[in-house]
């Protein structure tokens, strides 16, 4: 059984996850009306990566005999000034996702249950990932200044991009 605490640290990491998936869906629109449709592609691929990330939590608070308590999901920013914003916006969220997940961690390990904290390993390392793709992501934005024929090839390099969901 999961005590309250955890519970509830993981509905609400859960809920941010689910939240993530907004956001990027908000980034995919953003570069769908500019008819730049392989960074949307980026975007959505990021999206399916953090519904399968709430998706984990889900079953997981199941597994451990918890309760899932689903919460409102708030609204995404939905306005962005320039592509170079919605990257470096994109990047600043997964380091508030890795704080998230670190403190959940930390909660695990003061309560010393082995299973949240063997559980949320995998989150700890995918971070690693989520933050090194951000980061490079923006380096390549901010390289072409986020416009003209740096933007179309960035855009013909994400068009292929796709989501398989880890192996379990």
């Amino acid at each position: 059984m999961l005590s309250g605490k955890l519970q509830t640290e993981l509905n609400k990491q859960m809920n941010n996850e689910f939240f993530a998936e907004y956001e990027y869906l908000s980034m995919a629109a953003y570069f769908h009306a500019m008819n730049l449709d392989g960074i949307a592609n980026y975007f959505h691929v990021q999206a399916q990566e953090e519904h399968f990330h709430a998706m984990k939590i889900f079953h997981f608070v199941l597994d451990k005999g918890g309760k899932v308590e689903l919460q409102q999901i708030a609204k995404p920013d939905v306005t962005f000034k320039s592509p170079i914003e919605v990257f470096e916006k994109a990047l600043g969220h997964e380091k508030k996702v890795t704080k998230s997940i670190n403190d959940l961690m930390d909660d695990a390990i003061k309560e010393n249950d082995h299973a949240v904290n063997s559980f949320l390993k995998w989150y700890v390392d995918e971070q690693v990932e989520e933050e090194a793709l951000a980061s490079k992501a923006l380096g390549k934005m901010e390289l072409i200044g986020g416009k003209g024929e740096g933007l179309l090839i960035l855009d013909q390099e994400y068009a292929s991009r796709s989501f398989t969901p880890p192996v379990a």
